[in-house]
């Protein structure tokens, strides 16, 4: 077993689950402590977060930061899953449908939406899996909930025939809040457009600080794995506050820090080594997760 920690981060391949990845990360680090932030599809490729041992208590932290999108977008067909991995559910077409209209059409998915997630997801409805119950042959509709699209941008339209019928693709890039589900956008655009819509691609370009230009593959045959230590990327991700020998010996033990005021999740530094990420309480600041 070793005793490494750190974060990894992974350019996952298509048809690899995030929990395959996470499997033989540990079998190349050596740890069974290895987790992962946010998932991603098996058609999916791009950044995997990975944090190992101490730093899977990170991972529900990354979870919920901004995220990054290259997709494309078939108009005409949809699915099941409203991606290609799903049985197809509907061939309106795309006829007639072109570029203009689409880009007329995205404004309305930017910025602070209601969102349906896809209903084969990992939501869990009353303790089950949304895909799970599905699966079993229920029917599913999942509550909106908001997120945030802070960018959703079109690139190249391509017109072209699938399953006998005019299809659009359609490239774009999305920024957005963690929970924002890609599928259930080209899923609306396409209901929108008086047709239907589902994802032929998806390859997440950054979670976070996180890029693909850090990520590394992980296959079958990979036998290292580099990590980043949490000194280097606390940073990264959270605001940081250097404290005095006397707080860091409190924070070891967990301990409220009085008249510490902090403006919210805040990374605890001593002589730049985390310490933990502490929160505000009035102006009090009290520990979240203690990392030493």
């Amino acid at each position: 077993m070793t005793d490494s920690v750190g974060i990894a981060v992974v350019d996952k391949l298509p048809g690899w689950t995030s929990h395959q990845v996470v499997g033989r990360c540990r079998r190349i680090l050596g740890t069974r402590k290895v987790g992962h932030a946010g998932t991603l599809d098996p058609m999916a490729t791009g950044v995997l977060v990975i944090g190992v041992n101490r730093a899977t208590r990170l991972l529900g932290h990354l979870m919920l930061t901004e995220k990054e999108y290259a997709a494309t977008i078939r108009l005409g067909i949809t699915t099941v899953t409203d991606d290609a991995e799903g049985d197809l559910t509907g061939a309106p077409g795309a006829a007639g449908l072109e570029e203009p209209a689409v880009r007329a059409a995205i404004p309305a998915f930017t910025g602070d939406i209601l969102q349906i997630p896809t209903a084969v997801s990992a939501i869990k409805v009353d303790g089950k899996r949304a895909y799970a119950r599905v699966r079993a042959g229920e029917d599913v509709t999942l509550q909106s909930r908001p997120v945030t699209v802070h960018a959703f941008d079109l690139h190249e339209v391509r017109p072209g025939m699938a399953e006998g019928v005019h299809v659009l693709d359609c490239d774009v890039t999305v920024r957005c809040s963690s929970g924002t589900y890609i599928r259930a956008l080209a899923r609306d655009l396409g209901a929108r457009l008086g047709t239907g819509g589902h994802l032929t691609a998806l390859r997440r370009t950054r979670v976070g600080p996180f890029g693909l230009d850090r990520a590394h593959v992980v296959d079958a045959d990979s036998d290292a794995l580099p990590l980043l230590s949490l000194d280097d990327v606390v940073p990264e991700c959270f605001d940081t506050l250097e404290v005095d020998e006397r707080a860091a010996a409190a924070i070891r033990y967990g301990q409220r820090l009085p008249g510490v005021p902090l403006s919210g999740l805040t990374a605890l530094l001593d002589r730049g080594r985390f310490l933990a990420l502490y929160r505000p309480d009035g102006q009090d600041a009290v520990p979240e997760a203690v990392f030493v």
